[in-house]
């Protein structure tokens, strides 16, 4: 009697166990991810403008 006693606890907390077991899902977003790249391109442009400035008052000192 007290084997299958022991047997039966023993089942009864392994189920219990298995029931708490977390469970961790990877699902794909239901929208597209975006990626705003205003800045990178605003910041590229300022810095082709600027050189381009920089070479124009080099080659002409006496502008202002």
């Amino acid at each position: 009697m007290k084997a299958s006693q022991t047997i039966s606890i023993g089942l009864l907390y392994a189920m219990v166990a298995m029931g708490c077991t977390p469970t961790v899902t990877v699902q794909a977003p239901s929208e597209p991810i975006t990626v705003n790249l205003n800045v990178k391109i605003e910041h590229e442009i300022r810095v082709k403008v600027d050189k381009d400035l920089d070479s124009l008052f080099d080659d002409k000192e006496g502008i202002f």
